[in-house]
């Protein structure tokens, strides 16, 4: 039986809700476990969606499309930069295969989406200082192997970021992502009420700060001084709310002790390590990337060393979160 063959079962939202009402955290955790029933709506949504420009496979329930059809390396009207748009609020990361883009065309390509941003700390391409090189080898390992949306500590963060591999390995340098929708449809009641009126500190010092001498890091200080998010903000596309707290730079809940900052960060953060909630793309060289920073969550596995693994990234400037 062919995936378009199978039989497509239809539960209303009465029986999503019982069954969704079945999942319990496991004794002596922060971990649910029981069948994520509050998924199945938006599993059946994406599964239905028909684009005019091109084709999408869905990658899992509610998270990542493999696009065919498009060719990014040439001109692109601006009905299908909308119908993209689209389906990246639709799918959270898109993905393509077989786009061998100069530097000029990913600039070019990322850029009909906003204006770019520059990263202060992290190395650029030589040439176009709007993409972030990630060049790992025998000599440079990778460190990006944790949750995380990025730039947090903007305060305007980026509102996502369009990744094209260069040179990946044969096996492993995969990237997950992580549905932070369904990371807040996840929590239990009580929790999504608490968070709904939560702010929370993000801060680069954790992730770049101990990196840098004083004086810089005194002078990226007054630059990048301490912003406030909410911790779950509304899209502004769509409408919904997701969880925006993750390890690398929510510094601190607000309005609640220190003891129990460190535990609601450690709890929110870790609905992204929920297989329910991910996609996993397995890259090969020209294939690019495009998720949405606020709604997703990204991890990449660093379990390629010593091998080489080159990644260039142009981010998309944002507006700030609200509520």
């Amino acid at each position: 039986m062919t995936t378009t063959d199978a039989i497509i079962v239809e539960p209303t939202q009465e029986q999503i809700a019982t069954v969704t009402k079945s999942r319990r955290m496991l004794p002596n955790t922060t971990v649910m476990n029981g069948p994520c029933a509050y998924l199945a709506t938006e599993r059946r949504r994406l599964a239905a969606l028909k684009y005019e420009h091109f084709e999408v496979t869905q990658l899992s329930a509610t998270i990542g499309g493999e696009i065919q059809g498009l060719d990014l390396t040439g001109p692109l009207s601006d009905e299908v930069i909308a119908e993209i748009r689209t389906a990246l609020h639709d799918y959270k990361v898109i993905f393509w295969r077989n786009q061998p883009l100069t530097t000029d065309q990913h600039v070019a390509f990322a850029s009909r989406f906003g204006s770019l941003e520059t990263h202060p700390f992290l190395p650029p391409n030589t040439n176009q200082p709007e993409l972030v090189r990630f060049a790992k080898n025998v000599n440079t390992s990778g460190y990006e192997n944790g949750w995380h949306h990025d730039v947090t500590w903007r305060a305007e963060p980026s509102m996502g970021a369009v990744l094209h591999a260069i040179t990946v390995p044969a096996v492993g340098g995969d990237t997950l992502f992580a549905d932070m929708y369904a990371a807040y449809d996840g929590l239990p009641d009580d929790v999504r009420e608490c968070v709904d009126t939560m702010t929370a500190e993000h801060d680069f010092m954790s992730a770049f700060g101990r990196l840098l001498p004083k004086d810089e890091r005194d002078e990226m200080r007054e630059r990048y001084p301490l912003v406030e998010h909410p911790v779950a903000p509304r899209h502004e596309a769509t409408g919904r709310r997701y969880l925006y707290v993750n390890r690398y730079f929510t510094s601190r809940i607000l309005g609640v002790s220190d003891a129990e900052s460190i535990e609601l960060i450690e709890m929110l953060s870790r609905q992204a390590d929920y297989p329910e909630y991910q996609c996993r793309y397995r890259w090969e060289n020209d294939s690019v990337a495009f998720w949405d920073n606020r709604a997703v969550q990204h991890y990449a596995a660093s379990d390629y060393w010593p091998e080489k693994r080159v990644m260039e990234r142009a981010s998309v400037i944002g507006n700030r979160p609200t509520v």
